[in-house]
């Protein structure tokens, strides 16, 4: 794997010294961007798969709480996202080839971290649309030792009358040659630069809304709007692909806010509900985005997944076996 340096603003991000970008190449080609916080102490790597509209610098304060603990944290800006290769014409549409491309992605990031000499065990956060590549990639044998979800994307919330609608409107989309355009309801703005702190879906804390925001209006190329038809498509697809196959037998520990407005929590109870061992912590109050949340909540996660971490720090290697 080849590492070139990458645009990063340590500034914005306000993560711990240290902290760099580079360029990788996914084996199709697609240049993707990757940032990466060292820490001495070397008790393992937290590896950070970002969800839809994310980059490297949003999980900056993420990896100072990471690497205050102990281990270091590295995190990816996805195809089509961040400073990653867009994949249309339009730049802000959120679009993707075939959702199982990301798992190219994921190749890439672990061999730059065997290039970067980032020490094991590993262990993995998944967020949201990180959550949906993250089973996935858990699922395939990736190797971690323990793997904590934030809000996964294992369905998309939706009334049970628009689920119908929206299958038939993505699918449609794409064989008329429309796939690359935005998804109804949608537009080039990114969420948080046209959605005001009061009524937001993300958050209850106003500093880190203000945190992310601030991100956009320094360098507006991190940013990206609505998902396309074809994106859409892919998502709704995958994740019905996804709940077919049985978890697999790696510790689990997922977090979900008792107020989520993004994603299916019907569906995340279900799957946990059958993860061999696995932990369903409902979080109180909390919005779609639990690492961002008000301190007392986004402490005490923190504290609680290094100690999860902690406990797997010497779990045998193995393939991930379904249970």
């Amino acid at each position: 794997m080849t590492l070139a340096p990458a645009p990063f603003s340590q500034a914005t991000a306000d993560g711990p010294p240290g902290g760099s970008a580079h360029w990788i190449t996914a084996a199709d080609g697609t240049r993707l961007r990757i940032a990466h916080w060292p820490s001495e102490a070397r008790r393992g790597t937290v590896v950070m798969f970002p969800g839809r509209t994310e980059y490297v610098e949003k999980y900056g304060r993420t990896a100072r709480d990471y690497i205050t603990r102990g281990f270091n944290f590295v995190a990816i800006d996805w195809r089509g996202q961040g400073l990653a290769d867009r994949l249309t014409e339009d730049r802000h549409v959120g679009h993707v080839g075939a959702f199982p491309d990301y798992q190219q992605d994921v190749a890439a990031l672990w061999s730059a971290m065997e290039a970067l000499g980032l020490p094991g065990p590993r262990f993995l956060i998944a967020h949201s649309m990180g959550g949906c590549i993250g089973l996935r990639a858990v699922m395939e044998g990736l190797d971690v030792h323990a793997v904590v979800f934030s809000a996964p994307m294992w369905g998309i919330q939706m009334s049970a009358a628009l689920r119908p609608v929206a299958w038939t409107l993505s699918w449609g989309a794409n064989r008329v040659g429309l796939g690359a355009l935005y998804a109804p309801g949608t537009g080039p703005k990114h969420y948080i630069e046209e959605q005001p702190f009061d009524g937001n879906s993300l958050t209850r804390d106003p500093e880190m809304y203000a945190y992310m925001q601030a991100h956009l209006a320094e360098e507006p190329a991190l940013g990206i709007g609505g998902p396309s038809f074809h994106w859409l498509h892919q998502a709704l697809s995958e994740c019905r692909a996804l709940a077919a196959r049985p978890a697999p037998d790696l510790p689990c520990l997922t977090f979900l806010g008792t107020e989520e407005k993004i994603v299916d929590p019907g569906r995340i109870r279900d799957r946990m509900a059958h993860w061999p061992g696995g932990t369903l912590r409902m979080v109180d109050g909390a919005e779609h985005e639990v690492l961002m949340e008000v301190p007392t909540i986004r402490h005490a996660i923190t504290d609680e997944t290094a100690a999860f971490f902690e406990r797997h720090r010497d779990r045998p290697d193995s393939d991930a076996r379904c249970a």
